[in-house]
């Protein structure tokens, strides 16, 4: 899109003549901007329709008399940004033919220099006193910041002048839009071509009922629409944006309600324990007594299972406070009725460490009747057909696995539960997968290790019921954590190996996790496939092209290490096979080996109580919640923990903030409500329910709790009166349009 012009010859970006009623909200943008225009937004933004155009939202607004802060522009990222022509030259280049243009941009403070090459023509047009909106993205030459090559259009001064002055002022007053770009997008363009989308969209239905509208006083979407990208004044796009906000709460939470309601339309076998049974043997050997919360999720667990309709249960519950024993129960319960449970992990790592610790909690005898089973994809050829014979013949009460359970030549006898153990790590349609295993619809539990504030679990969970552990079994000796800011003290660097000696002489074991494999080689296991690396767009760490520290050079070095002469050391990460993690997890189990240097195939579930120190290097790579996971690993016995935080990150950073809010809490819900709040907000909905165009647009987990649960309510009552969804087409249809296309997969499946 260099010129603004398509293929078909429609000028996308000026707005061409486009007769009122051409688009609705599912129009293509192909036809509404051309072809090539449309290639440009889906690119960059995955825009496809008229109403995914309409929902690209400004980020700020701008007046024209206001100048940007030049001088806090950040280095290597794309700007919009208002300011004003003082100088204007043209000089030729040294070593080769051609001329630069050289124009300096001032907001009264700082100067930014804007620099083209062979482009004669915009001396003529930069002139000095002009002001206008300039993009591109800022560079350092020499010491100063500057603009190569930007975009830029100038407010034309003169043309409101002549329609008198109340035109001049409405246009003078009026606030500028300006929108999420990327470089071959600027915001003028993208303003441009919403205009002519606006002036050519049909009348709208409203997806907010009548009665919603006003009860909150709220605009008509279409008004909203149009104040929110055209406001002649402040006040039209706060109002605006005001009514946009509850409109995305609502709609979301009416899809999330119509898809509990829509659970619960299915019947499936009630799972209820017999007297005598599996669970109740299970209950009377246990070598401790379960804790409050573990008994209050147990028998909200118990009732929903007992249930003619199927369960959809989260548990979330503190690192350690002991949600696989819940599980365990839910299935003993559902294995008295005569059927099957699978658990589906993330990683091999953690579903062999599930299927160990199941077995030595059930012990000998009720192991020997359930026989519980690994399915993995590494498992050899004649194990695996081992296991899927179990499963289908109904041998296996209890399967384990990871995404090799979602395969098609996977079957059970009688499959009542499924239980997804760290959720976020799948996607919406691989837990379907292996739901639609079973003859009738299974019931699901799904486990999480991460903390959810409250507005979160309403935004992403709110087709569940939600249910909670807090509190820690007895016995735990607790965890120390200690930031080493080494920006700040380079000189305890050498301490930290130190202090790992030591605790290593005292008999225990210890962790130490990198964020990579080797050098330029993330670890391929850790959610999203990206170990929590941050990237460094001002929100990661401190210094984006210091190395990453990874297992091979930590391991090397450790080795080399005078203090660690007669220590047992080996690797753990996701490109070892199945068997070298497995043969590596026993061996660390059973006290073989002193220092696991690993990634995050450790971060959750791996149970070791003699592990007492983790080090975690470049610990600003990693987010809020998986370093508390990370820590969760060491303090699990009567051994006290011990976790140090490397960073090199800088005073004052983001990263720093998150990993000292870390340390300063062992408390995972408050930790889950502080980086919340650092993030402010993000993809919420998208990176962790589901994807694709889920993503929030207005709506901040962090600020926006009350009118969530608000929305949720007033959605509730509509959907409970009538005819529900099917009285409100408008709504239906913005349901529809809000949800990406796996989601909406997801929503209509029983």
């Amino acid at each position: 899109m260099t010129d603004g012009r398509d293929t078909e010859g429609r000028d996308a970006t000026t707005g061409g003549e486009i007769a009122p009623g051409s688009f609705t909200l599912d129009s293509r943008l192909s036809g509404a901007l051309g072809g090539r225009t449309a290639q440009a937004f889906e690119r960059g933004f995955g825009h496809r329709t008229v109403g995914d155009l309409l929902a690209h939202y400004p980020r700020r607004y701008a007046m024209r008399g206001e100048l940007t802060a030049l001088a806090t522009l950040p280095l290597d990222e794309n700007i919009t940004i208002i300011a004003e022509v003082i100088e204007v030259g043209e000089r030729s280049m040294r070593a080769r033919r051609g001329s630069i243009v050289e124009a300096k941009i001032t907001d009264g403070t700082g100067v930014l220099t804007l620099t083209f090459f062979n482009q004669r023509w915009r001396a003529a047009d930069l002139r000095p006193g002009r002001r206008g909106i300039f993009a591109g993205k800022v560079s350092d030459y020499k010491g100063q910041r500057q603009l190569a090559h930007p975009d830029y259009e100038l407010f034309d001064d003169a043309t409101p002048l002549e329609a008198g002055d109340a035109a001049a002022k409405r246009w003078a007053e009026a606030p500028i839009p300006i929108y999420p770009a990327t470089s071959t997008l600027a915001s003028w363009q993208i303003a441009k071509a919403i205009e002519l989308v606006l002036d050519g969209l049909a009348p709208l239905d409203d997806p907010l009922p009548a009665s919603v509208r006003a009860a909150k006083s709220l605009l008509a979407h279409r008004e909203a629409l149009e104040l929110v990208h055209r406001p002649e004044r402040d006040g039209d796009w706060k109002r605006a944006r005001g009514t946009l906000r509850f409109t995305e709460a609502f709609v979301l939470q009416t899809a999330l309600l119509e898809r509990r309601a829509e659970l619960r339309t299915h019947t499936t076998a009630a799972r209820q324990p017999v007297p005598g049974g599996l669970l109740e043997r299970f209950d009377a050997a246990l070598p401790f007594t379960l804790t409050g919360d573990q008994l209050e999720v147990g028998g909200e667990i118990a009732h929903d299972l007992g249930e003619p309709v199927p369960m959809n249960r989260l548990v979330q519950g503190e690192v350690g406070s002991g949600k696989t024993v819940v599980a365990l129960r839910a299935m003993l319960a559902v294995a008295d009725s005569g059927g099957q449970s699978a658990l589906l992990a993330p990683t091999e790592v953690l579903a062999g460490q599930h299927l160990r610790s199941i077995a030595k909690m059930l012990g000998p005898d009720l192991a020997a009747e359930l026989m519980p089973t690994l399915l993995t994809g590494q498992l050899p050829l004649a194990e695996r057909k081992k296991a899927l014979l179990r499963a289908a013949a109904g041998q296996s009460r209890i399967v384990v696995g990871t995404h090799a359970l979602l395969g098609d030549n996977v079957s059970f006898a009688d499959l009542g539960l499924v239980v997804v153990d760290e959720q976020h790590r799948f996607g919406v349609e691989q837990r379907e997968a292996l739901r639609l295993k079973g003859q009738s619809p299974p019931h699901v539990l799904v486990l999480t290790a991460t903390p959810i504030p409250r507005t979160v679990a309403m935004t992403v969970f709110g087709d569940l019921d939600v249910s909670t552990i807090r509190e820690l079994p007895a016995g735990r000796a607790g965890i120390t954590s200690q930031v080493v800011p080494l920006a700040i003290r380079p000189t305890w660097r050498p301490r930290i190996w130190e202090r790992l000696a030591e605790e290593l002489a005292l008999g225990r074991q210890a962790f130490v996790v990198c964020p990579a494999i080797e050098a330029k080689v993330v670890e391929d296991e850790g959610p999203g496939g990206a170990a929590g690396v941050v990237s460094a767009d001002g929100e990661g760490q401190a210094d984006a092209a210091a190395p990453v520290a990874s297992v091979v050079a930590v391991l090397a070095e450790l080795r080399a290490h005078p203090r660690f002469a007669e220590t047992r050391i080996a690797p753990l990460h996701g490109r070892m096979t199945a068997d070298e993690k497995d043969a590596t997890m026993r061996a660390f189990s059973a006290g073989e080996i002193d220092v696991l240097v690993a990634t995050t195939v450790i971060e959750v579930g791996v149970d070791v109580p003699n592990a007492s120190a983790m080090v975690v290097v470049d610990a600003d790579r990693f987010g809020v919640s998986q370093l508390h996971q990370l820590r969760g690993r060491v303090g699990r016995g009567s051994v006290p923990g011990l976790c140090l935080l490397v960073t090199s990150a800088v005073p004052g950073s983001l990263a720093l903030q998150r990993v000292e809010a870390v340390a300063a809490t062992l408390d995972g819900f408050e930790l889950a409500q502080a980086d919340l709040e650092l993030r402010q907000e993000g993809d919420v909905l998208g990176a962790v329910q589901s994807g694709g165009r889920s993503s929030l647009k207005l709506l901040k987990v962090a600020r926006d709790g009350d009118l969530i649960a608000e929305a949720r309510e007033m959605a509730q009552e509509v959907l409970d009166g009538g005819d529900g969804l099917a009285a409100h087409p408008a709504l239906a249809a913005a349901v529809r349009r809000r949800l990406d296309e796996e989601t909406s997969g997801y929503l209509s499946k029983g």
